[in-house]
């Protein structure tokens, strides 16, 4: 059995699936699972949409990295970060130092219909969502790119597949995952 060695932050856009395949890689890495977005609700007793209208994006960034910071402190798990974590210098770094981040790279095409439906995205509440996502993705692809691994999602492949991918990604970095791999 392999051992996580560090803390894996899936990092990419909304709708990539950092949630559902992080679930699924802790499960076969035998880790805890975290989500800094309900982390982040939990400390706040409000939704990311009401903390976003009420206080604004800056105040939630802050939130957001303090949040990184004391739960990449803690010992090695599969966190899903939000889609706007890794675009701050600061989280990179945090999570260079202490752990790997995984961007889970999907097309625009796949993150759109699996996000046009969905009434959680506070950064979506535009009068043209599609292409709101598309700007989104356009700003944002080149700083996930500076991502430790990157692993291509793709419509055909399931939560499981896709988590499979990330530890066959992972195999290949003996700092992060120690061991035998399934």
């Amino acid at each position: 059995m392999a051992r996580l060695r560090k803390t894996v932050a899936m990092v990419g856009m909304m709708g990539a699936g950092k949630t559902a395949v992080g679930t699924a890689l802790a499960r076969l890495l035998g880790v805890p699972f975290l989500d800094s977005d309900e982390e982040i609700v939990r400390a706040a007793n409000r939704s990311i949409a009401e903390i976003f209208e009420r206080d604004g994006e800056p105040f939630f960034r802050a939130r957001e990295t303090e949040v990184l910071a004391r739960l990449l402190r803690g010992a090695p798990c599969v966190l899903s970060t939000g889609g706007g974590a890794y675009l701050a210098e600061t989280n990179r770094r945090l999570i260079s130092e202490a752990g790997v981040a995984v961007w889970l790279r999907a097309d625009l095409d796949l993150l759109w219909n699996r996000v046009r439906h969905k009434t959680t995205r506070p950064l979506l509440r535009t009068g043209n969502p599609r292409e709101t996502l598309r700007a989104l993705y356009e700003a944002r692809v080149p700083l996930y790119g500076l991502a430790d691994v990157v692993v291509d999602a793709s419509p055909d492949l399931s939560v499981e597949d896709m988590a499979e991918r990330v530890v066959q990604a992972l195999a290949a970095r003996p700092d992060v995952l120690e061991g035998e791999t399934a």
